[in-house]
């Protein structure tokens, strides 16, 4: 099994080009599904869980072709459905796969979607995505692990939907079955992130009505049908954050080429709290940290325009050497401080108690071998590691290659000494 060794102690310098984001590209893919029309994706990451989404639509019918000499671009035709099922081998491996449920029952009046997998940071229930669609009329059962859902005759019907908690992925399901549902239908206490956002706006250009993305309540015109769209995935603020708070906690000064810092307010206020240096340029955001050591500071996880918890554990890491102590409290996920105990083998000092944890700042931290346990918490590992005196090797890394395209090659190209280990190199190394 392939594991990345990082020799820390490296200042990063350099520009480190900011891909797509996945947790936009996943939902826009899923779009592939609403209509006979082609539909063209720029700046599509190279991940395994765009791999994964890749498969499952080509299981229903969609031909997704690579565009020759334009990396990332895709065009998906979904002119030739040919399964409404999602079947359990391919949606165990990704909770997103769960947004085909929407298209599938919206365009073609029936869908069966196994319950699906994905990390193991705590409970994330689909009970949202159905409550929602049942709001507009669907007639849904569970059986057997699987979702069975159909659509009335004559469709879906536009209606009124008030989310009892924010649920990004349950947003976006309703957004996309209301696109074609006939009436009206309005989405309350919606999601609001950025990604949202990035789903209506391919919407829209298919001739979609939607206004209200980006706040707390949406209202979607159904259509009879949609048509065919050319759309650009938005910069994947958490990869952003992320290589911000990698600069946090190894030091230097890096160029995030192609990020948009209002994505990210609520971490980039954190950052500057802590000491960090950060400023919008016209090809991206310049990151530093000017001084020796950051110093301590308190965040807390809220839906979006709040601090990401996809960022949680990377803040974590990079204040484990700062000078002082932080408090960081998890409001999302119940289960997501599991990089701690690999985090404190490294030396941090963090005491964990319910939903907060306190970061009492070390002068330093020593490598040592660690494993991920979820995609976050692995690449808080990396930042630590980049901070450490010594060696770390970092095991479990196939949850990094879920999110983070290149990360290996674009740390080393900032002149961070890591390198990814593969099978018996790995094995031989130990």
């Amino acid at each position: 099994m392939d594991q990345i060794r990082v020799r820390g102690g490296q200042a990063l310098k350099g520009t480190i080009r900011i891909s797509g984001a996945k947790n936009a590209a996943l939902p826009l893919m899923t779009v592939g599904l609403l209509t006979d029309q082609p539909v063209v994706l720029r700046n599509v990451p190279a991940l395994a869980d765009i791999e994964s989404m890749t498969n499952l639509l080509r299981q229903h019918g969609v031909r997704i072709t690579a565009i020759e000499g334009e990396a990332g671009t895709w065009t998906l035709d979904g002119s030739d459905i040919v399964s409404t099922l999602a079947p359990y081998d391919l949606v165990r491996k990704m909770r997103a796969s769960v947004l085909v449920l929407g298209p599938l029952l919206t365009r073609f009046g029936e869908a069966t979607v196994s319950m699906p997998g994905g990390c193991a940071i705590g409970n994330r229930p689909v009970d949202l995505h159905l409550k929602g669609l049942e709001a507009l009329g669907a007639q849904i059962e569970i059986e057997s692990g699987y979702v069975h859902a159909r659509a009335p005759k004559g469709g879906l019907t536009g209606g009124r939907v008030t989310f009892p908690m924010i649920s990004v992925g349950a947003t976006e399901n309703l957004l996309t079955a209301a696109a074609l549902a006939s009436g009206e239908t309005e989405l309350v206490n919606a999601a609001r992130e950025p990604e949202i956002v990035d789903l209506a706006n391919l919407l829209i250009s298919m001739g979609a009505e939607i206004e209200g993305a980006g706040s707390d309540t949406i209202r979607i015109q159904g259509k009879p049908t949609l048509g065919a769209a050319d759309h650009r995935v938005l910069p994947d603020r958490i990869e952003t954050g992320t290589y911000a708070m990698a600069v946090g906690a190894a030091g230097g000064e890096v160029l995030l080429e192609g990020a948009e810092a209002g994505l990210l307010d609520a971490a980039f206020d954190v950052l500057r709290r802590a000491g960090m240096t950060v400023t919008q340029e016209a090809t991206g955001i310049r990151v530093s940290r000017p001084c020796d050591r950051l110093v301590g500071v308190d965040a807390m996880t809220e839906p979006y325009p709040g601090f990401p918890t996809d960022l949680q554990a990377q803040l974590m890491a990079m204040l484990t050497v700062a000078d002082g102590a932080s408090m960081i409290t998890e409001t999302i996920f119940e289960n997501r401080f599991m990089h701690v105990p690999e985090l404190a083998r490294m030396g941090a000092n963090i005491t964990v108690h319910h939903s907060s944890a306190l970061v009492r700042g070390v002068a330093g931290l020593t490598g040592a071998p660690v494993m991920a346990t979820d995609l976050r918490a692995s690449v808080s590992l990396v930042l630590a590691a980049l901070a450490a005196k010594g060696e770390t090797t970092v095991n479990r890394v196939y949850h990094l290659d879920r999110g983070y395209a290149g990360l290996v090659e674009k740390l080393t190209a900032c002149g961070a000494d890591i390198a990814r280990l593969q099978g018996q190199r790995a094995a031989a190394e130990e």
